[in-house]
């Protein structure tokens, strides 16, 4: 099997891809893009692109937003079950517990969650919904002076659609996984309705769209244990219903139970106001809100002699003791309120003038976020008592962005500036209480607590220079002065306060491209970036005594040099791009352990030095050999490694955490007819590790980062022009893989939508 994997992967390597912007004609290619299609940043930029359009997102299975950009070349969507809020991006070289590596907009508002950088702070991915998306632009690598050194992993913007209009849509969604692993057997179901309405009255236009999401999850966590070395006592309880297992160190373990299977029901509501001024000016206001119930569930697996579940204590297994903590399957609630607000103006004459301007202001706030945890053992816990009160109430974060463009003469004078400021402000409000009861009692004493604020200003300028007619030159830099303030740790007896941090980075960005020939357009950037701690990083730890542990508010920036080689080539119906590109990473920002100390202290550290280096290729062609039929994919290589690690240096020349050798993609969509759509896919990815050493080499198991080949179908009939029906499934072939937690296993999808245009 794993061989014939391997040669169907270089087989279709020569075709796999994703298409780019757009699937191009027969024309010769320049630096020219559509203003009006793209974000304003993405104008002259120096950097590989790519794009899902509205035909391919309705030719695959999307439930949740971030669904839609699965298929984009090197992009991977830590997506563990369906609904999951910590559905992070991951790209070429990034992994899937980078989430500060990547920047995602919805239109010209930021919604990434910048607040930390790990698998909880995934993009806000409900302030667009999945009915109203018309397209994702993605750019790779930190070559734009428009965008901080997130910028590192990918840039994602994800148009919305304005109506010209009165339209209406309506869809909704069922999905089923049967889910089987280690004493799980489960069948887990949830649902989707969605609403989408806007009209346009002269000059202004609008939008309201609503969501209700709910879903069952399968086990996210399981209670493992090594294996025992102590005998077992007389009055330890002979259970059964455990299973052996092989850690991701290929050690043996036990698995005891199973939790995290997350009840979860979201509603969003978005309302849009667009103004036209005139018709190169427009005012845009939006109001979203986001609403989460989460309720977080345990399967016991072991059983005494009367068949009753064990929760916690000591246990008789094959005669040995092993001991189940009184949290070991523990319950767990989440209540949570989001409310968005953005204000966007943008100026674009497109034809005739020499001056476009824009100019967006974000205000996120955290308005609930409580979670409710027991500290005593099921089944005492059903009824209540003790536990803890996690808030995070307060928690958000603001942002600023203005941007002009000149362009004299429309270009013809060979230059095209682009200028501009951004300011972006996160606040951290986090504090845990105790409570005498966990599912509706108060909150008690202060149980520990972390706040601070951090906050960037940035000014940027960049030219496109016209080299005669083939080539162009384009000159940036960018100046961020970032800080770090306000911050400080509580414990029950203490509150200490850190100290201001102030840091200032100029960040150079170099570009030339060359029109080789009618069809071939070459292209390299050379770029510095840097990428500033995030608030939690520095600040979300505990307090020991009079000393803070678990973090560093030292922590040091990520230094960023990117390179990249590009190669876009025309040909009939489609279009084919080879990317070479290089990122190395001084004092890149990851949790590891400080194995030189003792005893060893584990968190957010710097890694001295990281070199990323690959290649990646992608391709798209229409009507391959029958009408109709449309082939898409993208495969890449990338080469990690860790170059210089004083704090551990057993990880010095392996692989950097879940950067995959090896990503591919294949899609083939064919129109059968009119009314008729069918959509085959397949991702794969290849080995990776989540251990700096490398020493988790058993990847096919829970806690492990694995290799995976998914394979995933969708049949979409039109029955009339306003109402089709559609039944897909993800993970066809039922693959078992893991980022740590398992994710899905074989989903069925069914969904009905109707749509007046």
């Amino acid at each position: 099997m794993k061989a014939a994997r391997g040669i169907a992967l270089l087989a279709f390597s020569e075709l796999v891809v994703w298409p780019t912007a757009a699937l191009a004609q027969d024309s010769k290619l320049s630096e020219v893009t559509v203003y009006g299609e793209r974000p304003a940043a993405f104008r002259n930029i120096t950097t590989s692109t790519e794009a899902a359009t509205a035909e391919i997102i309705d030719g695959t299975n999307v439930i949740n937003t971030e669904d839609a950009v699965k298929y984009l070349p090197s992009i991977q969507i830590r997506k563990r079950y369906i609904g999951d809020r910590n559905a992070i991006v991951a790209s070429r070289n990034a992994g899937t517990l980078d989430s500060a590596r990547s920047l995602v907009y919805a239109d010209n508002v930021l919604v990434s969650n910048l607040l930390g950088n790990s698998y909880a702070f995934a993009p806000r991915w409900w302030f667009v919904m999945p009915q109203e998306i018309e397209r994702v632009d993605v750019s790779y690598g930190a070559h734009s002076a428009a965008y901080a050194g997130n910028a590192v992993g990918v840039v994602m913007v994800m148009k919305s659609r304005l109506p010209d209009r009165f339209e209406a849509a309506a869809d909704a969604q069922a999905f089923r996984q049967n889910f089987k692993l280690y004493g799980t057997s489960e069948s887990y179901e949830g649902s989707r309705l969605g609403a989408f309405l806007g009209n346009r009255h002269g000059d202004l236009r609008w939008t309201f769209g609503f969501n209700h999401f709910e879903n069952d999850g399968h086990p996210q966590s399981f209670v493992t244990s090594s294996r025992g070395t102590t005998a077992a006592g007389a009055g330890d309880i002979a259970v059964t219903g455990y299973r052996w297992d092989r850690n991701p160190k290929n050690a043996d373990r036990l698995i005891l139970g199973a939790t995290g299977m997350d009840h979860t029901v979201q509603d969003n509501a978005k309302v849009k106001l667009a103004y036209d001024f005139s018709p190169a000016s427009r005012l845009t206001y939006t109001l979203g809100r986001w609403q989460g119930d989460s309720k977080a569930g345990v399967d016991p697996y072991l059983r005494d002699a009367l068949g009753r579940p064990v929760y916690s204590g000591n246990v008789n297994i094959d005669g040995m003791r092993y001991t189940l903590a009184a949290t070991a399957l523990q319950l767990s609630r989440r209540e949570e309120e989001h409310w968005m607000n953005s204000l966007a103006y943008r100026f674009d004459p497109k034809l005739g003038g020499d001056w476009a301007f824009e100019m967006a202001v974000t205000d996120y706030n955290i308005a609930r976020d409580q979670t409710r945890k027991p500290t005593v053992a099921l089944p005492a816990a059903d009824a209540g008592g003790a536990g803890q009160i996690q808030r995070q109430d307060g928690t958000g974060w603001n942002t600023a962005d203005v941007r002009a463009d000149w362009r004299p003469q429309q270009g013809r004078l060979g230059h095209e500036l682009a200028f501009g400021y951004h300011f972006d402000q996160h606040v951290l409000k986090d504090r845990t209480f105790d409570t005498a009861n966990w599912r509706s009692g108060t909150e008690d004493a202060l149980r520990s607590g972390a706040r601070g604020k951090t906050e960037t200003q940035a000014i940027y300028v960049q030219d496109a220079i016209r080299l005669g007619d083939d080539w162009q030159l384009t000159l940036g830099l960018r100046n961020e002065q970032w800080r770090a303030f306000a911050g400080a740790m509580s414990s029950r007896a203490t509150t200490l306060a850190y100290a201001d941090r102030e840091e200032n980075f100029i960040s150079p960005k170099l570009a030339l491209s060359w029109v080789a020939s009618e069809h071939w357009l070459l292209r390299g950037a050379l770029s510095r970036a840097v990428r500033f701690p995030t608030v939690t990083e520095l600040f979300q730890g505990s307090v020991s005594g009079t000393s803070i542990i678990n973090n560093d508010p030292n922590l040091k920036p990520e230094k960023i040099l990117a390179g990249e080689l590009a190669a876009e080539r025309d040909i009939p119906s489609g279009s084919l791009r080879i990317s070479l590109f290089q990122d190395n990473l001084e004092d890149a920002l990851t949790r590891q352990t400080n194995t030189t100390v003792s005893p060893t202290v584990t968190n957010v550290q710097n890694v001295d030095k990281v070199r990323v280096r690959g290649v990646e290729a992608s391709f798209n062609r229409r009507d391959v050999l029958i009408s109709g039929l449309d082939l898409m994919g993208s495969v890449t290589y990338a080469d990690s490694q860790i170059l210089s690690n004083k704090k551990n240096p057993a990880s010095v020349g392996k692989q950097m955490l879940r950067i995959p050798d090896w990503r591919a993609t294949l899609a083939a969509m064919w129109h059968a007819s009119d009314k008729l759509d069918l959509t085959l896919a397949a991702r794969y990815s290849g080995r990776q590790y989540g251990e700096l050493d490398n020493s988790d080499t058993h990847d096919k198991t829970f806690g492990g980062s694995s290799r995976f080949f998914v394979v995933d179908a969708k049949a979409s009939f039109r029955i009339d022009r306003q109402l089709s029906v559609s039944v897909g499934v993800d993970n066809l072939n039922n693959e078992r893989y893991y980022a740590y937690h398992p994710y899905t296993q074989r989903t069925w999808v069914a969904q009905l939508k109707y749509a007046l245009r």
